[in-house]
């Protein structure tokens, strides 16, 4: 790659270092650059652009912080490609899903079970008592009685306590996520997430230019030593987390990893964003925990999805906002959207005031219940290659550590040609982690049960082969 003859435009509104980041890390993605290629040194490279030395700095830290680079003190900075190739949780289903595969990849429902018919009659009756009010422009924070609902919701079925003032409906939780970032992050922030951890949350961080620090989990949650370190050195901004059947890992944070996290963001004075799309569906007698439910101090953004419980077409979800925030997201929304459909607002508050909601919940339980118990049954055929597993009791997912020297990516490619879609862990990990090629996610959430027998067999002889 000749670096001189890249054309940074300084008219354009993106920030110099940025345009700089891409076309390097366009050259390390086409192999223009190979792994351990070292990069030119930030104050000849700022030269021969015309740029100063922070442009350079930057371009490299985020390219760094991307999994692109690594840096050596007193060397420089070097490529660090990853051996698998990168894949796109985001388009991965679309882009791959072959005729008559069976899907364990997603963790959306299958459209039989959409409430269609009763969510119809809360649409056509919201149209017949609105009229054209139904389609005008909501409030920039969301139609105020389906605000109030869901206050009410979130106090009897989840134990938190807000105010609807303090509510923001939201296009599904990453639009959330994007609001957050834009409301509260600025270029060189740093942001605290779990590993491994959801990847449409990271790059919604990494597109304010932030800087990811991740840490380990234990089965309590958060590794608490690792993570006070860290705050420590880099003092972020937020810290995200999935505190109840966390994607990928399905684990449940314990109550004294929750108390201590918020106890930790008060010291260090930093945000903690809880993202829950599916703590409804627990299996047991026994909710799992939100980390909200104990926010005494207002430092808990609260993400509420209801793409994995509803319909995933709605786009619908919300957020808690702590006070202290609430005019700065507020005019993130308006510059966002302006304002989300009326229309599905309201429908979505005469689902829940007609105990709509109630129902289809109770409904998609059993369904979801008869899906994990028979993956589980499944899954134990697998024991005797060396896969091992934790038990979820809830969620929609489960998450296999593979037998020692077998790829994740590769097994990943092998069900496919057998006609297998599953998630490697390549992309729930930094591309320089350890365990970044040892895992692989289940989801049982869009397949039946002939589905669900006929995919874990259809596993069980692909692994057998990696491992032959």
């Amino acid at each position: 790659m000749n670096f001189v003859s890249i054309q940074l435009d300084s008219s354009s509104n993106e920030p110099l270092y940025l345009q700089l980041f891409s076309k390097i890390k366009e050259a390390i993605l086409s192999d223009e650059l190979i792994i351990g290629y070292r990069l030119p040194a930030i104050r000849r490279l700022a030269k021969d652009l015309s740029v100063n030395n922070v442009t350079v700095i930057n371009a490299y830290k985020q390219l760094e912080s991307s999994g692109y680079v690594t840096s050596k003190k007193g060397s420089g900075f070097y490529v660090t490609k990853p051996n698998t190739p990168e894949i796109s949780l985001m388009t991965l289903p679309p882009t791959t899903i072959k005729e008559n595969c069976i899907n364990f990849s997603s963790a959306s429902p299958h459209p039989a079970i959409f409430p269609t018919d009763s969510f119809k009659y809360c649409l056509d009756e919201v149209i017949d008592r609105d009229k054209g009010f139904a389609f005008g422009y909501q409030e920039a924070n969301g139609f105020m009685p389906l605000r109030e609902i869901l206050a009410e919701y979130l106090e009897k079925t989840h134990r938190i306590h807000t105010s609807p003032s303090h509510i923001q409906i939201v296009s599904g939780a990453q639009q959330g996520i994007d609001i957050i970032a834009k409301s509260c992050l600025n270029a060189g922030d740093y942001v605290v997430t779990e590993t491994p951890t959801y990847n449409g949350a990271t790059d919604a961080f990494k597109s304010r230019s932030s800087r990811i620090v991740t840490v380990e989990l234990t089965p309590f949650g958060i590794d608490l030593i690792e993570f006070e370190k860290k705050v420590n050195v880099c003092k972020p901004k937020l810290v995200y987390v999935m505190t109840k059947f966390q994607n990928p890992t399905t684990l449940c944070y314990a109550p004294y990893t929750l108390k201590q996290l918020l106890a930790l963001a008060e010291k260090y004075n930093f945000y903690l964003v809880e993202d829950d799309s599916t703590s409804e569906l627990s299996y047991t007698d026994r909710a799992p925990y939100s980390l909200k439910a104990f926010d005494t101090q207002d430092r808990v953004i609260y993400i509420k999805s209801f793409s994995k419980l509803l319909m995933p077409g709605l786009r619908i979800g919300f957020l808690v906002i702590p006070d202290a925030l609430l005019d700065r997201f507020t005019k993130t929304k308006q510059m966002t959207d302006i304002a989300s459909s009326g229309l599905i607002h309201r429908s979505l508050d005469l689902f829940f005031r007609t105990h709509k909601w109630e129902e289809h919940l109770s409904y998609m339980k059993a369904i979801y219940s008869g899906k994990y118990e028979l993956m589980l049954s499944q899954l134990e055929n697998l024991k005797a290659l060396g896969v091992t597993f934790n038990i979820p009791n809830g969620g929609l997912c489960f998450w296999l550590k593979l037998p020692k020297g077998l790829s994740a990516y590769k097994l990943y490619e092998r069900c496919l040609e057998s006609g297998l879609l599953i998630l490697p862990s390549t992309l729930f990990y930094s591309t320089m982690h350890k365990e970044r090629d040892h895992y692989i996610r289940l989801s049982f959430a869009p397949c039946d049960a002939k589905e669900i027998v006929e995919g874990i067999a259809i596993l069980e002889k692909c692994i057998k082969k990696g491992l032959s």
